[in-house]
């Protein structure tokens, strides 16, 4: 929690002089908001670290599946809570539960409340980008490895199927992104979780591959070089539910 409220205060310094900026300078403008929205994170991370209550309220009003509906829950980060809306399986029962930023030990923390709680027969689970960046953690992958068994063997004893997908690559097509996230190391996070999925007996869910040309985001799929765009997502939706089809059977 120190260094939680270190980086905190870090920040406050750094927002109050992002205001002081503005105020000799409109070209700075730009800068203060963005020094806001981090001030604003931050604070968020103080009261509700692992995001508990982003879809706290919306679980309590969820009701159990009906008789034979194949609930599925998507979990993860940046690109599944941004894979909501419209174009998020229209029609079918399956539920959204990313969070933005996250990486696998703040998912771990509401798997609980995200997933068992919501009792779905498979969850999709998506995570590792953030990890690979060590926001909020240390970001290697024994702990990714460590984060990802202890969801998967919690959706097996309560008897929900589990795919596990894929990181997705990157590029630096619209920003420096492949010097936060290592194509090196992405490669090695997916490696380890193709090799997991055999033996855990969940399903392997090959975004990746998908998305990448010669193992970099093709640009025409993504829209920051870390998260995909509508092309990208219509690319990744069949692949889903292949593996979720494969997970029901199983």
């Amino acid at each position: 929690m120190t260094v939680r409220v270190v980086a905190v205060a870090a920040w406050m310094v750094m927002f109050a002089g992002a205001g002081l900026l503005t105020a000799q300078n409109p070209g700075a403008a730009a800068q203060a908001d963005a020094a806001e929205q981090r001030l604003a994170l931050y604070k968020q991370l103080l009261t509700d670290w692992a995001g508990l209550t982003r879809y706290g309220s919306e679980n309590s009003e969820l009701g159990s599946p009906r008789p034979g509906e194949n609930r599925v829950v998507f979990f993860g980060d940046d690109a599944t809570e941004l894979w909501g809306g419209a174009g998020f399986f229209p029609g079918r029962p399956y539920l959204n539960r990313g969070i933005r930023g996250q990486n696998s030990a703040q998912m771990l923390v509401r798997f609980r409340q995200d997933v068992i709680e919501l009792t779905p027969r498979v969850v999709v689970i998506h995570a590792g980008t953030n990890d690979l960046a060590r926001m909020f953690g240390p970001g290697t992958r024994g702990t990714f490895a460590d984060n990802i068994m202890s969801m998967t063997e919690l959706a097996k004893a309560h008897g929900i199927a589990v795919v596990l997908a894929s990181l997705l690559p990157v590029c630096d097509c619209v920003t420096d992104q492949t010097s936060r996230r290592s194509p090196i190391r992405l490669g090695d996070f997916n490696e380890w979780l193709q090799e997991y999925a055999k033996t855990s007996g969940a399903v392997y869910l090959d975004y990746f591959t998908a998305l990448s040309e010669a193992r970099s985001f093709r640009q025409e799929l993504t829209a920051d070089g870390v998260v995909p765009n509508a092309k990208g997502y219509a690319v990744m939706a069949p692949l889903a539910e292949a593996a979720i089809a494969k997970a029901l059977r199983k």
